[in-house]
């Protein structure tokens, strides 16, 4: 006599879950055998197997029928070991070995190893957010990927360590207590014991300068120099003087982490903003992403941190182009037959490149092997409108062993952010919702906050007439002058304020014209 029992799971799109509904049919005629249908991967596929060595090793007995498992929609494609757990309850439910009380009230995920115990999935925090739209009580998921899942409110998440112990809390033969928000992992700071700062760097100066300007607005920031100057150096330090991110920043954060899986990582579970250093060698899908079933690439997995393009000529050409709209938009849409998904990516953009291939272009120390030919080929490696896009242009010179030698230490990470944070509080109180920082101004923003008088317009004429900038990089100007504005906690841009930010454009003409 056939039986039939039915629960809930989710699939990742991108970063969003969507519902998949589990539907288990046993007794059926035929040779016993599990059938799975609803666009299953390999996986999924192999979840038969991994689901009834779990079943034996947890007490309970296989299927001995010909038993049908649906994964609807059946025009979704299903991937990930994600539905090992919500099938073995489906067949632990249908073939009567369990009698659940709550299973409708539960979203269910989770893979299983073949001793029954429940091993972790991405998408944890996405889950949970789905749960949420579909008024369930709580999701039930194994405990690191609970841990992500309690971030969210109005949704509990339930830990469960094996199958017998899912089986039982459906059951209402075993209490399981949810994981409270204040518990979760996530909460907690970085370990400081293992925090780079900004007291490490020797010298650079105006690069300091430049960093603190850039971290203040949201803006890009292009840093130039011969090698060990100190570039990747002052990059790697600053996430160190940004800003702790907001809860909501912090969950976009996780949710594109947990689809990525990196939040598995136990040294990823902590709150703050992420750095991404991908190596030059990385393909246009694993910079923006996509796959069959599109998932975050790096510039998505920077949302709301930094993306650090060390070598930045290196990179292929179409790599760097791929970057354009999603840099001005802050997300990026990618399509696919399977499905198209909108990824979220506002990030702060750091690039380091050497002056010339050999590095040494202008060093007073090495003199330059480098043909004029080849100097401007490695340019060329770099649009116009790519560099548009990047707000402040700064070098970097070698450092001199005297500043080498300095043993009184620079400038710490926790002051450089104290100011940063004023500036970044004053942005948020001037801007309100419509634009988190002062790089994401709209057109009518700029022209509402940013006005000069006559003789500063003068001014910014003639360096665009000299310097021959372009519309966009017009703009960009007038946001970096405004937060230069901000870190002097001045109320309306001065001269001088829009003097440093014209210098930061001009190796526009001197490095790449």
């Amino acid at each position: 006599m056939p039986m039939f029992a039915s629960l809930y799971s989710g699939a990742l799109l991108g970063i969003q879950a969507q519902s998949v509904h589990v539907e288990v049919n046993s007794g059926e005629s035929g040779e016993p055998d599990l059938v799975l249908v609803g666009l299953p991967d390999a996986a999924v596929k192999e979840s038969r197997d991994r689901v009834n060595s779990a079943l034996l090793n947890s007490g309970y007995r296989a299927a001995q029928t010909r038993t049908t498992i649906n994964l609807a929609p059946g025009d979704l494609r299903k991937q990930g070991p994600l539905y090992d757990l919500p099938i073995a309850l489906g067949l632990l439910a249908c073939t009567g070995q369990i009698k659940p009380q709550f299973m409708d009230d539960y979203l269910i995920a989770g893979e299983l190893s073949l001793s029954g115990k429940t091993r972790p999935v991405p998408g944890g925090l996405s889950f949970a957010l789905l749960a949420r739209s579909m008024n369930k009580k709580g999701v039930l998921l194994p405990r690191e990927s609970a841990e992500e899942a309690a971030l969210v409110e109005g949704v509990s998440a339930y830990p469960v360590d094996s199958l017998r112990e899912a089986a039982q809390f459906l059951e209402g033969t075993l209490s399981v207590a949810p994981i409270a928000p204040d518990e979760s992992p996530f909460r907690r700071p970085p370990d400081e014991r293992h925090w780079v700062d900004f007291s490490e760097v020797k010298g650079q100066t105006a690069l300091r300068r430049a960093v603190e300007i850039a971290v203040a607005g949201g803006h890009n920031l292009l840093v130039i120099g011969p090698p060990g100057s100190g570039k990747s150096m002052v990059a790697r330090r600053i996430p160190t003087i940004m800003p702790e991110p907001t809860l909501d920043e912090f969950l976009e954060i996780l949710a594109i982490q947990s689809a990525a899986g990196i939040s598995l990582s136990r040294e990823n579970r902590c709150y703050r903003r992420p750095f991404r250093s991908p190596h030059h060698t990385i393909s246009d899908v694993g910079l923006l992403g996509g796959g069959t079933i599109p998932g975050p690439g790096e510039i998505s997995l920077a949302h709301h941190g930094v993306l650090f393009l060390d070598e930045l000529p290196e990179f292929k050409r179409s790599a760097l182009e791929v970057m354009r709209q999603p840099l001005e938009d802050g997300f990026v849409t990618i399509s696919r037959s399977a499905a198209k998904v909108k990824l979220p990516c506002s990030l702060m953009l750091v690039a380091a490149m050497n002056p010339c291939p050999c590095g040494y272009l202008g060093d007073p120390k090495h003199s330059c092997r480098c043909t004029q030919p080849q100097i401007q080929r490695y340019r060329a490696r770099i649009s116009g409108p790519l560099l548009d896009r990047i707000d402040i242009h700064v070098e970097a010179p070698a450092l001199r062993i005297e500043e080498i030698r300095a043993a009184t230490p620079s400038e710490p990470s926790e002051k450089i952010r104290q100011r940063v944070k004023t500036a970044r509080d004053i942005q948020t109180a001037r801007l309100r919702a419509a634009a988190p920082c002062n790089a994401r101004m709209s057109g009518a923003q700029i022209r509402k906050y940013c006005e000069l008088t006559n003789e500063q317009g003068a001014i910014l004429q003639q360096a665009m007439e000299q310097l021959n900038l372009s519309a966009r990089a017009y703009d960009r100007i007038l946001k970096v002058s405004r937060t230069i504005a901000d870190l002097a906690q001045s109320e309306l841009i001065q001269t001088e304020h829009l003097l440093e930010a014209i210098h930061y454009r001009t190796l526009d003409r001197k490095v790449f014209y």
